[in-house]
């Protein structure tokens, strides 16, 4: 549960369960701040600059585009983007089931799956997610979001 100054700080900003935020950053990263993936997703939270962007557009979040990737490796930067970006999901699907799966395959993605019936919006069959990378990483996601809850309540 490291940096939790700012996963508390953006988790009570954005109205977002700061056990999800820490369930996002053990699967995206392992708390590893310096983490790139082989598709140049950045930090802890695993953004992609162009999406980062869009949350800091969409969010009113001041960051200039040119500024952005260096941004994106510091951690306080890392955790606010990527907290407002679950809200975001959380606020368009109205379930974490739903959002963790669009933040791991997109939004575009996820919402072909429901208008095609492969999942439904309520987040009841994320079994049948298609891609084994998101049904993993979904389950994943889920696994530990009710670990840290539960030693959240332990405390």
């Amino acid at each position: 549960m490291e940096y939790s100054e700012y996963v508390t700080k953006y988790s009570k900003e954005y109205e977002v369960d700061e056990n999800l935020i820490y369930a996002v950053i053990k699967a995206e990263s392992n708390f590893n701040p310096t983490a790139k993936s082989s598709k140049n997703a950045i930090g802890l939270m695993q953004l992609l600059e162009s999406t980062a962007k869009d949350i800091a557009r969409r969010g009113n979040i001041e960051i200039q585009d040119s500024e952005m990737e260096e941004k994106l490796q510091e951690v306080e930067t890392n955790i606010k983007l990527g907290t407002k970006y679950i809200s975001m999901l959380l606020e368009k699907y109205e379930n974490i089931e739903i959002a963790v799966t669009a933040y791991n395959a997109g939004i575009g993605t996820v919402d072909n799956w429901i208008e095609k019936g492969i999942i439904k919006s309520d987040g009841s069959d994320v079994e049948n997610i298609p891609y084994k990378e998101t049904n993993n990483y979904v389950r994943k996601i889920l696994r530990d979001y009710k670990i840290y809850k539960k030693i959240a309540l332990d405390k």
